[in-house]
C-alpha cells in the first residue's frame, strides 16, 4: 500500500481509560477502582475488604481471567473493568506457561525461556484488554501492588524506589500499554527537628491525606500521557477532573 499525503489525517484519542494504579497496601488502591463508572471486578485475590462489588468469581487460573475478558465482549452495561492484581494474576501466568511445557517451576525453563513465554501471555491478555477498551468502550484498570527495588541512573548513586510488583521484563511491557501508571501513596510531610548541638532530624509526619503520582520521580515509576499535575488526589473525580481539564486546554 502506497502512502502519500491525502493519506494523512488526524488520531483519535480513545475516549475510555487504559491506566495502571500500584502502592503501599491499605492506600485505597481498590476504593479508588470500586469508584470509576460501572465497575466490574475480575479478581485474582480477595481483597475488596468490606467493599462490596460487582465481580467475576475470584480466578483460579489464567485460562479464567481470559474467559472473564471474553465475556465483557458481549453485550452489558459495565462501563469499566478492573484486574485486581496483577501481582497475583502473575503466578497464573507462570503456572499456565508450566502446565503448557510440562514442567513443575517456570525456572526448569532454563536460560529465561519460561519468562519470554509468559510474555506471550501477557500480551494475548493486554491485547484482549485493548479490544474491550475500543470496541466496548470501556475503562481499563489494572491494580498492583509495590515492591521496593534497587534502581541505577547513570547521573545518580544507586538508589531504592518504589516499582510495580512483577517480574520486571512484564512490568515493562504493561507499563508501555498503559496510557496512565499512578502511584498511590500516603502524603507525608517531612519536619526538622533540632537535637541540639547545632544537629537537626528530619522526620516524617503522615497528612492523612491520600495522593496519586502521575510523574516518574528517582523515589518511584509512574507516567501519564495527559500532562496532568505532579499529584492529584486519590480519588476517581480528582483524576477525571484533572484529565477533563487538559482535554478541553488542548482543544
Amino acid at each position: 500500500m502506497a502512502f502519500d499525503l491525502k493519506s494523512v489525517s488526524p488520531t483519535q484519542s480513545a475516549r475510555a481509560l487504559f491506566g495502571l494504579v500500584f502502592g503501599t497496601s491499605g492506600v485505597g488502591k481498590t476504593t479508588f477502582a470500586a469508584d470509576a463508572p460501572s465497575a466490574v471486578f475480575i479478581p485474582t485475590e480477595d481483597g475488596a475488604g468490606s467493599l462490596t462489588l460487582q465481580a467475576f468469581p475470584i480466578a483460579k487460573s489464567y485460562d479464567d481471567v481470559m474467559s472473564a475478558i471474553e465475556a465483557l465482549c458481549g453485550k452489558h452495561d459495565y462501563k469499566t473493568v478492573v484486574i485486581d492484581s496483577l501481582d497475583h494474576l502473575e503466578p497464573l501466568i507462570w503456572k499456565k506457561v508450566c502446565e503448557d511445557n510440562n514442567v513443575k517451576s517456570i525456572e526448569q525453563l532454563t536460560y529465561g525461556k519460561g519468562y519470554v513465554m509468559a510474555l506471550d501471555l501477557w500480551r494475548d491478555l493486554l491485547s484482549g484488554l485493548r479490544f474491550v477498551r475500543d470496541n466496548q468502550g470501556m475503562n481499563v484498570l489494572l491494580i498492583a501492588h509495590h515492591q521496593i527495588r534497587k534502581h541505577s541512573d547513570p547521573e545518580m548513586e544507586q538508589i531504592d524506589r518504589y516499582e510495580i510488583k512483577l517480574h520486571a521484563k512484564a512490568s515493562a511491557l504493561v507499563q508501555e500499554s498503559c496510557d496512565l501508571v499512578l502511584f498511590a501513596k500516603h502524603k507525608v510531610m517531612v519536619k526538622k527537628e533540632d537535637t541540639g548541638f547545632g544537629n537537626t532530624r528530619a522526620r516524617g509526619i503522615s497528612t492523612g491525606k491520600r495522593v496519586l503520582c502521575t510523574v516518574e520521580t528517582p523515589a518511584y515509576v509512574a507516567k501519564n500521557r495527559f500532562g496532568l499535575p505532579e499529584e492529584i488526589d486519590l480519588s476517581w473525580d480528582a483524576l477525571t477532573t484533572a484529565m477533563n481539564q487538559k482535554l478541553e486546554g488542548a482543544a
